[in-house]
């Protein structure tokens, strides 16, 4: 059974950064894809950043571009999501998922393991 387990969420100052982790166990966590979705409150679960199997490559929303890195140490089992310049907007639950395929989606349709989120507030 695969599991997920996210770490690094908390409360920060606009300007500020975090990194969040989320490290995998049960499957070849190599073989897939991974993703970070957040969820606001009142609002749908959003694509955040996505990363290849390999890690080679990567997609942004457009909202976070520039701000957020997604990367993975497959070595680890672990991918990483490092946000910069944190805004308010970005307050939300971000949960990390694996895809179902090596390619990266951005439709949570397409993963079929989540995390159980880290809360990210974003306010001074």
């Amino acid at each position: 059974q695969v599991q997920l387990v996210e770490s690094g969420g908390g409360l920060v100052q606009p300007g500020g950064s975090l990194r969040l982790s989320c490290a995998a166990s049960g499957g070849t966590f190599s073989n897939y894809a991974m993703g970070w979705f957040r969820q606001a409150p009142g609002k749908e679960r959003e694509f955040v950043a996505g990363i290849g199997w390999s890690g080679a490559s990567t997609d942004y929303a457009d909202s976070v571009k520039g701000r957020f890195t997604i990367s993975r140490d497959n070595a680890k089992n672990t991918v990483y999501l490092q946000m910069k310049s944190l805004k308010p907007e970005d307050t939300a639950v971000y949960y990390c998922a694996r895809h179902r395929a090596y390619y990266i989606g951005r439709d949570y349709s397409e993963y079929d393991y989540w995390g159980q989120g880290t809360q990210v507030t974003v306010s001074s």
